[in-house]
């Protein structure tokens, strides 16, 4: 390996499955050119894994390298006002690349928790269980949005933060933070957005459809920046995109139509487009061939555009589009279509163009890996469950795999695990999440599933009645690993 240390550039997608991107799905309706074509320069993950089917705890543990479901946060999502969800001592990603000399910049969607603060005389308990759920109007309307906000990115080995606070256009409050502080405060309660978007503080101006485009622009900007700095830079970029609303409201108007599968797909679109500007940037500054790039998603998709039927229903407008691919499930369930994700790799000079990896990993192995390609160790007692799979992207082979077992965890709590060909699913014969068909929390003692997914890769056929030995190994297993601390 170059003992040169490269700039690291991540792009996370939200509820991007793995059929959305052409080089994981040639049925895809959306076009991707810039993903296909880093894949065709890089490696293509083909059995990569977020920790979690939702997009908190999947991010908690992209970040750190530790499965969320050891924190207070123990099934759903943070919503928008509660505290930071990352302790201040734990080790991220972006304060070991730091410590290793690295410039470092967050852009784009935290969803983590921020240190907000209450106005006088309104006084807001932030030590209530997780998650909260929905913000009431009278908790907004008690935040003070002009006050500096603690522990969010700038605590957490960030250089610089440009973003929003949860889901852009999603969840409140809608703005956009500037390190520790609104560009403009939200100062307006705002009732009426689009379906699946929930009422909120607004600050003036808002635009949901101009959320991405901004946060690509500071992207080249924070790129270009760096054309004469000697140190090398991480970039951790999330993106907007794909999550709901999925109507044409919340599209840019240059990217409405681009695919054939509906509002959904222009924001996939949308995406690759955001992947494209990064790329052209770096080329700009005649860093591509100097930097690692990863294009991935924090879990799966939905089937496609949530919308209201004329009777009062709920329907998934799917344009004949596999969002992801052949998988059993979508975002939130326990099935692979809920954590199964799409993972591109490039690395011009030491990554062979145009492979394919077929080695399980998880996104939660970004930090060790991240850390490894950085030359910078990891301090005693961080990134407990995340594992370096930089073997992998070198093309060598390992002689032990470098990680002999998985866990996935889906938005109501339920646990699955994955070791080898086979996948137990912990107390439930459900999806453990809410699209159809929805399913709730696990029930201790109850009946799980298991399968073979050499044999048997769309979930069809539930050996846990027959394969009593396989599945008593990796309920020990699975218990085994909860209980650790490592």
């Amino acid at each position: 390996m170059n003992a040169v240390q490269p700039n690291i550039v991540v792009i996370l997608a939200d509820d991007i499955g793995y059929g959305d991107f052409g080089c994981c799905n040639p049925s895809s309706r959306i076009p991707t050119p810039a993903t296909d074509s880093l894949a065709r320069k890089g490696v293509v993950f083909t059995d990569a894994h977020s920790s979690s089917s939702v997009c908190t705890p999947s991010r908690y543990g992209l970040l750190t390298g530790r499965y969320c479901w050891r924190t207070p946060l123990k099934r759903s999502v943070l919503f928008s006002y509660e505290p930071p969800l990352i302790e201040a001592h734990r080790p991220t990603i972006a304060s070991i690349l730091r410590g290793a000399g690295y410039r470092t910049a967050c852009i784009g969607k935290w969803h983590l928790g921020l240190g907000y603060r209450s106005l006088e005389g309104r006084p807001v308990d932030f030590s209530r269980p997780l998650p909260w759920g929905d913000a009431e109007r009278s908790l907004e309307e008690s935040i003070d949005f002009t006050a500096p906000i603690a522990g969010g990115p700038l605590s957490l080995g960030f250089d610089s933060f440009f973003g929003t606070s949860g889901c852009s256009t999603c969840q409140p409050p809608y703005g956009f933070i500037d390190g520790d502080r609104f560009v403009t405060p939200p100062s307006t309660y705002v009732g009426n957005f689009p379906y699946t978007g929930r009422p909120g503080m607004t600050a003036p101006g808002w635009d949901h459809a101009q959320a991405d485009p901004a946060f690509a622009r500071r992207a080249v900007d924070s790129i270009l920046a760096q054309k004469t700095s000697p140190r090398p830079f991480f970039l951790y970029l999330a993106a907007s995109a794909a999550h709901e609303p999925c109507v044409e409201q919340v599209v840019p108007r240059f990217a409405r139509g681009k695919s054939a599968a509906g509002p959904r797909g222009d924001l996939v679109w949308l995406f690759d487009w955001m992947v494209g500007q990064v790329v052209d940037a770096l080329a700009r500054i005649d860093r591509l061939n100097s930097t690692a790039i990863f294009v991935t998603s924090d879990n799966g998709a939905l089937p496609g555009d949530r919308v209201i039927t004329p009777s009062g229903g709920e329907e998934y407008r799917t344009y004949g589009h596999a969002s992801c691919g052949s998988w059993r499930g979508y975002k939130s369930h326990i099935w692979e279509g809920g954590h199964r994700e799409p993972l591109i790799a490039c690395w011009p000079s030491q990554i062979e163009p145009g492979t394919s990896c077929s080695a399980l990993v998880g996104l939660n192995d970004l930090p060790a890996t991240l850390a490894a390609i950085a030359g910078a160790p990891l301090p005693d007692g961080s990134a407990e469950d995340s594992r370096s799979f930089l073997p992998h992207l070198l093309g060598l082979t390992p002689p032990n795999p470098i990680r002999d077992s998985l866990i996935h965890h889906s938005a109501t709590g339920v646990f699955s695990i994955r070791r080898g060909e086979w996948k137990l699913i912990h107390e439930t014969l459900g999806s453990g999440g809410w699209p159809p068909p929805a399913g709730g929390a696990p029930s201790p003692g109850s009946p799980g599933q298991l399968y073979n997914l050499a044999q048997d890769p769309a979930e069809q056929e539930n050996l846990y009645p027959r394969e009593k030995g396989i599945v008593g190994e990796l309920t020990e297993l699975l218990l085994r690993q909860r209980e650790s601390t490592t």
